[in-house]
C-alpha cells in the first residue's frame, strides 16, 4: 500500500514558494486548514495568489495571511467579513478577482478532472464577462471559464487514512473536495489519520489518488464566524 502520508505541516507545506497559486479549502471559517495556514504565517511566504471561498476574518483564516500582506491576488466569491481585506483592495495593496460562488466551485473541479475550461451562464452580460469568450447553446448565452491553475490545493478533512483517502463533514463538505486533486500537489490535514482498509470504503468521499501529501492536525479552534441565537420561549 503506497503511503501518503508525512510527519507534520512542515513536511507537507515542503517546496511552497513565493509567487506560488494556493486553492484553500472551507466555507467561511468551516473545513479551513487551520494547521496549514497557521504555518504559512510562520514561513512567510509571500507574492502569494489564493483561490478561496472567502478571505477569512481579520484575525483568523487566510486573514492571517493578509495582517502580514503575503497575498498578492486574492480569488474568492465573498470577502465581506474582513477590514483588512476591505482596506487592502480600496488601496489598490490587494488585487482582487471576485467569481460566483458555483463558478468558483466548478472552476476547481473542472481542474480536478482534467477539463480545460467550462462554459457557464452565471457572469453573462456583467463585469464578471468582461473579456472573455461567450457562447450561444440552445438559445442561452454562456461565459467561458478556464479551468484554474495552482501549485498547491491544501484542504481539511474529518478523517483520513495513510493512503490519502478522505472523508469530509458538515459543511467541510463544499469546497474541499473539489479542490483535491485540482492542483500540482494536493494537501490534506485531518483530524483523524488512520491505516488504511479502517475507513468504510462506501463513507469515503475522496479517494487517495488524488492527494499526495496528508498528515494529522495537532489542534483545532473551528471558530464560529457568525453566532446566530434565539431567546428562550
Amino acid at each position: 500500500m503506497i503511503t501518503k502520508t508525512v510527519t507534520d505541516v512542515g513536511a507537507a507545506l515542503e517546496g511552497l514558494q513565493d509567487g506560488m497559486t494556493l486553492m484553500v479549502g472551507g466555507f467561511g471559517l468551516s473545513g479551513i486548514p487551520e494547521n496549514a495556514i497557521a504555518e504559512l504565517v510562520r514561513l512567510n511566504v509571500r507574492d502569494l495568489t489564493c483561490i478561496s471561498n472567502n478571505a477569512g476574518v481579520d484575525d483568523f483564516g487566510l486573514g492571517l495571511l493578509l495582517q502580514k500582506k503575503q497575498i498578492k491576488k486574492m480569488i474568492a466569491s465573498y470577502v465581506g467579513e474582513n477590514a483588512e481585506f476591505e482596506r487592502q483592495m480600496l488601496q489598490g495593496e490587494l488585487e482582487v478577482e471576485l467569481t460566483p460562488q458555483g463558478t468558483l466551485a466548478t472552476k476547481c473541479e473542472a481542474a480536478q478532472r482534467g477539463f480545460p475550461a467550462i462554459y457557464t451562464p452565471a457572469g453573462y452580460g456583467t463585469e464578471v464577462a468582461q473579456g472573455k469568450e461567450t457562447r450561444e447553446f440552445n438559445g442561452k448565452m454562456y461565459v467561458l471559464e478556464e479551468a484554474y491553475k495552482a501549485d498547491f490545493a491544501i484542504v481539511k478533512a474529518w478523517k483520513g487514512d495513510e493512503a490519502g483517502n478522505l472523508i469530509f463533514k458538515g459543511t467541510a463538505r463544499n469546497f474541499n473536495p473539489v479542490m483535491c486533486g485540482a492542483a500540482k500537489i494536493t494537501v490534506a490535514e485531518v483530524e483523524e489519520l488512520v491505516k488504511p482498509g479502517e475507513l468504510d470504503p462506501n463513507h469515503i468521499h475522496i479517494p487517495g489518488i488524488f492527494v499526495q501529501r496528508i498528515f494529522q492536525g495537532a489542534q483545532y479552534e473551528k471558530r464560529i464566524e457568525k453566532r446566530t441565537v434565539r431567546e428562550k420561549n
